[in-house]
C-alpha cells in the first residue's frame, strides 16, 4: 500500500509539473490570430508588416488566414480559429443571430459603388426590374444579400420574385461566365476582375440604395482579454487609411504582385472604395440594426437581434 501510494504520489507530481509547464507555455503563446478578405486595409496592413512591428515589443506574434467571403471569416471567429476579422454589414448580423461571440470594433466609411448586380455583357436584362423570375448567385449571408433585397425593393420586386442561387465568388464567377446564371451580386475586387475579364455591366451597384459599410471585429474573449492588442490593430489600420488617402495614385502598383490582383483591377477597387477608419458610432449602429431587421422581416435570420448588444463599450 505504501509503495502504491508513493508511487500515486509521484505520477501526481509529474502531472502537476507537467501542466504547470503547460500552463506556462500557453500564458507565453501570445498569438494574435486575424482573418481577412481579398481586398481591404487589413490585407494592406498584412502586406506592410505594420501590426508585426507595433506587437512585436509587447511579445506577440501575428498568424493571418485569407478567407472567400465575410460569412465562411466569422465561422472561424465563431468557433475560436481567429481573434480579430473584417466583413460587410450583413455577415455579422447572421453570424450574431447564430450566437457567435462577435463584437464591432471599428468601421470603413461607405463605399456604396464597391458593390453590384452584374449580367454578362450581352444580356437582354437591361433593368432591375428584369430580374423577375431570373436566376441570381451570391455568397449567402454577405453584404451583397442586402444590396439584393433592397435593389429589388426599390424596383417594385419582392426576393421572392427571383431565384437565388447561394455561391462562393469562385463558384459564382463560374457560373456566371457559363450564363447558369442571369446574374451575379458581387463586391471588390471580384466585381471590377470580372468588369475587366468579361465585359460584364452593371445593372446596379449600391449607389443611392446601400451604405456597404466595412466593419472589424473581433471575438468577445479576444476582447476581454487583450483590449490593448484590439486597440493597437485598429490604430494600426487607422495609419494604412491615413496612408491610401494620401497616395492612392501608388496603391495599385505597390501591392498588385503581394495581392495577386493585376494593376488595372485593384486601380477601380482601390477608387471604388472609402478609407478611414473610425469607432462605431449610434448612427452606424442604428443602420444596422435596420439592415438585421428587414433580414429578419424576411426570414433569413431565425430570430430578431439587438445590434447594440454586440458593440465594443466605451472605455471608462
Amino acid at each position: 500500500m505504501n509503495t502504491f501510494l508513493r508511487y500515486l504520489a509521484q505520477i501526481t507530481l509529474a502531472g502537476s509539473i507537467a501542466l504547470g509547464v503547460a500552463t506556462a507555455a500557453h500564458a507565453e503563446d501570445k498569438v494574435v490570430r486575424i482573418g481577412f478578405q481579398k481586398y481591404g486595409t487589413l490585407i494592406l496592413l498584412k502586406t506592410k508588416g505594420l501590426l508585426e512591428e507595433k506587437l512585436k515589443p509587447q511579445g506577440y506574434t501575428v498568424e493571418w488566414t485569407e478567407f472567400p467571403a465575410g460569412p465562411q471569416l466569422l465561422e472561424a471567429l465563431n468557433v475560436g480559429s481567429i481573434d480579430f476579422g473584417t466583413t460587410g454589414e450583413a455577415p455579422p448580423i447572421f453570424a450574431q443571430a447564430a450566437g457567435a461571440p462577435l463584437v464591432y470594433v471599428g468601421y470603413e466609411p461607405p463605399a456604396p459603388e464597391a458593390e453590384a448586380i452584374l449580367v454578362p455583357k450581352d444580356s437582354p436584362l437591361k433593368t432591375v426590374a428584369d430580374l423577375k423570375g431570373k436566376k441570381v448567385a451570391l455568397n449567402k449571408g454577405s453584404n451583397v444579400h442586402y444590396l439584393l433585397v433592397k435593389a429589388l425593393e426599390k424596383a417594385g420586386l419582392g426576393y421572392t420574385d427571383i431565384e437565388v442561387n447561394f455561391l462562393p465568388p469562385a463558384d459564382a464567377r463560374a457560373a456566371f461566365e457559363k450564363q447558369a446564371v442571369d446574374a451575379w451580386v458581387i463586391w471588390e475586387p471580384f466585381l471590377a476582375a470580372a468588369e475587366a475579364a468579361t465585359g460584364a455591366r452593371q445593372l446596379a451597384n449600391g449607389s443611392g440604395v446601400v451604405d456597404n459599410h466595412e466593419f472589424y471585429l473581433a471575438s468577445r474573449d479576444f476582447l476581454d482579454a487583450h483590449p490593448d492588442v484590439v486597440d493597437t490593430i485598429v490604430a494600426s489600420l487607422g495609419e494604412v487609411d491615413t496612408w491610401i488617402n494620401a497616395n492612392r495614385g501608388d496603391v495599385a502598383e505597390q501591392f498588385s504582385p503581394a495581392l495577386g490582383i493585376p494593376v488595372d483591377v485593384l486601380e477601380v477597387a482601390v477608387e471604388r472604395r472609402t478609407y478611414g477608419v473610425k469607432p462605431i458610432t449610434p448612427e452606424v449602429v442604428a443602420a444596422q440594426q435596420k439592415i438585421a431587421d428587414v433580414f429578419h422581416r424576411l426570414g433569413l435570420i431565425p430570430a430578431a437581434i439587438r445590434i447594440a448588444d454586440a458593440v465594443k463599450k466605451p472605455q471608462s
